[in-house]
């Protein structure tokens, strides 16, 4: 599909401007050698070129098919290129999925037209492919209609058409080489997942630039992802649907099965994939990415012309977590020496005098990269790249300080014409017009270094599960399953009377927590089921009729269990911990700070279950609450080894149940100073409802 010899369009038209007269003009316009074969039964000649009646009057069986014919007539088509012996047909017309139940039944049978016979077939509602390098232009986007793309080293993979085809269109008038754009549209075959998959392993691809609302392939996805963070190749996504009207615009777009957004936040993580939320930041990066050099860490120096600017470009890197340390002091004497009225310690600030001697900007670089020890290095120089009288020495400037660091990464914020832009980054420079935009690059490929570089998650296997009882589970029910399977709890007794709670205090020691048991009631605290600090033997006697009774009013039908009897915990630092079931990917472990954290900002983190504990402690390091186990006023460093213990045993307990679990609440969970451990103090399991006929 992507490097065919032989090209039949269905539904071929003589007008170079409409669906199906565009792909033969850009086919021809891109440069095309392989055959073509315009297919339209009312034409002698299709833009010069003989037409044939029908795809079987085709003299060969073409690489690939464009049916660039309505909705109707494609599922005949599509049977009729089988038969022919097509390697692979690309379905632009709308009507499908997408409309309904009628359109998804005629989409499902074109998909399965791919399963028996082997063809390959890209949409249906897609702009199609193009792959620059061969000139092979299977799309009717109108966004070529200014000339074809340059080719390079960038891919773009969208399951929207219209997106896919705008990016590919922004990055060429960027100057960023696009070899191939993708678009899988509602994916009756090809799916998202596996044109990233695709890419992933072409070496003529340096970064994917992605788009999608949702797939339905995990396992595939999964992989696809792996396979790029293993070859160090950065997938640049949007991946919409984050918000609740987001989510079902994106279903009634594609008819796509759009997870849960947290999922997806989870596997980028995971797999170090840079998720962008504009299309500019999106843009940004990739061409940042395509440049192939990525800091090693995050000392960035600054080289500025202007105060003002060096202030603001301190201002951006702090919010993007770069360091703008201080030059060293032999270096700073360095450069005060060869020009006094400058600022020296970082940012580096050459005021306008070295553009009088522009020696002096060249050694201002010179020592940064030499002395400085920075990952990368910012210059800003404004407009003075466009100077008539200053563009040639300042660049020869620039080139002379830097010759020396070519594996460093320099930044410059410039404003120019696109031909001088382009003679800087032909020189090995990245360059910007924005130094927001320039920094928040840097930072991003800081983060894809630092993912790239780390191992991914390797999880113990999973053992065989034990059968789940059938039907709600209670407190102590579940307690007990999670407590055989690693999770640290209280010494707790279950009491079936009064003097079992009696003796069950005496054995944890006063005073104590006594709860309502029962499947039936989950939520003990609306109907007064939890009393705590019970402080005597009466007191403990007087507690248990209490809850036997406020449990018998609310719930009169209630399977009571008996009492749960539990010594007071001692204080430590609240936190959640939890899974939930997506559809599509299956269990997923959560994790965040307990109280107001939780409730009021939703600073919490996904994995997908099982994981290590190098990814468990990644995902502590995640919230924005992460301080608060480094101690604070006086508090010691809370044990977020033994958290993470947890986090590893919670999703390998949800893996080997994720066909019979719905969803797991440890809350709260109680992290103790470094040594002292975690407990679980509550425990919530959700089962699977039985599947029915």
């Amino acid at each position: 599909m992507l490097e065919p010899s032989s090209v039949a369009i269905l539904g071929a038209s003589d007008n170079p401007n409409r669906i199906g007269g565009r792909p033969l003009r850009y086919l021809r316009d891109g440069g095309f050698k392989g055959e073509v074969y315009p297919v339209n039964p009312n034409r002698e000649t299709v833009q010069g070129l003989t037409a044939y009646p029908s795809i079987t009057d085709v003299p060969a069986a073409a690489d690939v098919a464009l049916l660039a014919i309505p909705a109707a007539a494609t599922e005949q088509a599509v049977q009729a290129c089988a038969e022919k012996g097509v390697g692979a047909a690309i379905i632009f017309s709308a009507g499908y999925a997408e409309l309904g139940a009628e359109g998804a039944a005629i989409q499902d049978r074109i998909g399965s037209l791919a399963a028996t016979t082997g063809m390959r077939i890209l949409g249906p509602n897609c702009l199609g492919v193009f792959n620059s390098a061969v000139g092979f232009y299977g799309t009717f986007t109108q966004s070529l209609d200014r000339g074809v793309p340059e080719t390079g080293s960038i891919a773009v993979v969208s399951q929207s058409g219209a997106y896919g085809s705008h990016l590919a269109y922004l990055a060429n008038q960027r100057g960023m080489g696009v070899k191939y754009m993708i678009t899988t549209g509602n994916e009756a075959d090809i799916e998202v997942a596996e044109a990233l998959d695709h890419l992933a392993g072409d070496p003529d691809v340096s970064v994917i630039m992605a788009y999608a609302e949702g797939v339905r392939d995990p396992d595939r996805f999964r992989a696809a992802l792996r396979r790029a963070h293993d070859a160090k190749k950065p997938i640049v996504f949007m991946k919409v649907g984050r918000s609740a009207v987001g989510a079902r615009a994106a279903k009634s777009h594609t008819a796509s099965l759009a997870g849960a957004d947290a999922v997806y936040e989870a596997l980028f993580r995971e797999f170090g994939v840079y998720r962008a939320q504009t299309t500019d930041e999106q843009l940004d990066v990739a061409y940042a990415c395509a440049r192939g050099v990525y800091p090693a860490g995050g000392r960035l120096g600054i080289v500025t012309l202007s105060g003002g600017i060096g202030v603001q470009m301190c201002d951006a890197a702090e919010r993007f977590d770069l360091t703008v340390s201080p030059m060293p002091a032999g270096a700073q004497k360095t450069l005060k020496d060869l020009l006094p009225y400058a600022a020296v310690e970082n940012p580096v600030d050459t005021t306008a005098q070295a553009l009088n001697d522009m020696s002096l900007l060249a050694k201002n670089f010179e020592v940064m990269l030499e002395e400085g020890g920075y990952h990368a290095v910012l210059g800003f120089f404004g407009s003075v790249p466009a100077t008539r009288t200053l563009a040639d020495p300042l660049k020869e400037a620039i080139l002379s300080g830097t010759r020396r660091f070519r594996d460093r990464l320099i930044v410059l914020e410039m404003v120019a014409s696109r031909e001088i832009v382009r003679s800087y980054e032909e020189a090995g420079f990245l360059a910007y017009e924005d130094g927001d935009r320039a920094i928040a690059s840097i930072a991003a490929l800081k983060h894809l270094r630092e993912a790239h570089d780390r191992p991914l998650s390797a999880p113990a296997p999973v053992a065989d599960p034990a059968p789940l009882p059938t039907g709600p589970l209670s407190e102590y029910a579940a307690k007990r399953l999670l407590r055989e399977a690693g999770v640290p709890m209280l010494d707790e007794h279950l009491a079936a009377d009064a003097d079992a709670a009696v003796a069950a205090a005496r054995e944890v020691g006063l005073p104590v927590v006594m709860k309502i048991v029962s499947p039936d009631i989950q939520h003990k605290t609306e109907i007064g089921g939890v009393i705590v600090g019970v402080g005597t033997e009466a007191a403990v006697r007087e507690a248990y009729g209490l809850l036997r009774e406020r449990a018998g009013s609310a719930a009169p039908k209630a399977q009571i269990e008996g009492i749960l009897v539990a010594p007071m915990a001692p204080k430590g630092i609240e936190a959640i911990v939890g899974v939930s079931r997506d559809p599509l990917f299956g269990p997923m472990v959560m994790f965040g700070l307990g109280g107001i954290l939780v409730e009021v900002f939703k600073d919490v983190t996904f994995r997908m279950a099982p994981f290590d504990r190098d990814e468990a402690l990644r995902m502590i390091g995640e919230i924005s609450g992460r301080a608060l186990l480094d101690g604070v006023r006086g508090a010691g460093r809370a044990d977020v080894e033994a958290l993470a213990d947890l986090l590893v045993v919670v999703g390998n307990f949800a893996a080997a149940q994720a066909e019979t679990i719905e969803s797991i609440d440890l809350n709260p969970v109680l992290i103790f100073e470094k040594g002292r451990g975690v407990v679980a103090l509550d425990a919530l399991i959700e089962t699977r409802m039985p599947a029915t006929d």
